[in-house]
């Protein structure tokens, strides 16, 4: 088995060897460097990547990277400007809508975000779902999710989120997802797919499993902790109901 953590690393005396201090000093370093940039979307991404995929950006009700830190609730719910912007540029009723978030790392968002949404977006029309527009949420928490079913009504709303960094990567990200979210959900009522990195979950493997799980939620009418993911997957037409 292969692991990150730092185990049976050898030591000088009572501490750390030098190369394994500085190691741990850059790693921490990048970790607080990651909670506190800001993700700025044409900075994120290339020209040609925004423009594909018509990405646009909204803001929570945190006004500043400080405020989304030391006041949580305020990442829950959109400005009432980006609410007015999401309902002009958004359709309603999708089968998936994907959110961009920055969450508590921008990194892990403009790292993975490239590889993982093509992968999504391909599964999602080769198994004839809606999709909505997708767009980037600054300053948001996972609690977004309510809102973006009460906006937007899909029937699946699927968050691409950074993580927390640790000490092993800055740059893993997370998938929220929940089934017809409304402002009553709480974590008790989403699916999480997690450690999206380069040393963890593939993007492609990433994929499957969010596919499988919209594919799930969208035949059995239900996400959260009732779900999972190793439930036996029955024969689905293109909208993920089950055929008789």
């Amino acid at each position: 088995m292969h692991t990150p953590a730092r185990l049976l690393v050898g030591r000088a005396g009572a501490a750390y060897r030098t190369e394994t201090q500085l190691q741990l000093r850059e790693d921490h370093a990048k970790a607080r460097d990651a909670v506190r940039a800001e993700l700025d979307l044409k900075t994120a991404f290339n020209s040609e990547f925004i423009e594909k995929w018509n990405l646009f950006e909204v803001h929570t009700r945190a006004s500043t990277k400080l405020e989304y830190l030391a006041r949580p609730a305020l990442g829950r719910e959109f400005s009432d400007e980006s609410r007015g912007e999401i309902l002009r540029r958004c359709l309603p009723d999708r089968n998936i809508q994907i959110v961009i978030g920055d969450g508590l790392s921008a990194l892990a968002i403009q790292t993975q975000v490239p590889q993982l949404l093509p992968l999504l977006v391909e599964g999602a029309r080769k198994s004839g779902w809606s999709i909505g527009q997708t767009f980037v949420a600054r300053h948001c928490r996972v609690g977004i999710l309510n809102e973006i079913g009460e906006l937007l009504k899909p029937q699946i709303a699927i968050l691409l989120i950074g993580e927390r960094p640790g000490l092993a990567s800055a740059e893993s990200m997370s998938a929220y997802m929940a089934y017809l979210p409304s402002r009553s959900h709480s974590d008790a009522d989403r699916n999480l797919v997690s450690n999206i990195h380069d040393r963890g979950l593939s993007a492609r493997s990433a994929a499957d499993r969010i596919l499988n799980l919209s594919a799930k939620m969208m035949r059995l009418g239900i996400s959260g902790c009732t779900l999972t993911e190793q439930q036996a997957m029955l024969p689905s037409d293109a909208n993920g109901t089950k055929m008789e």
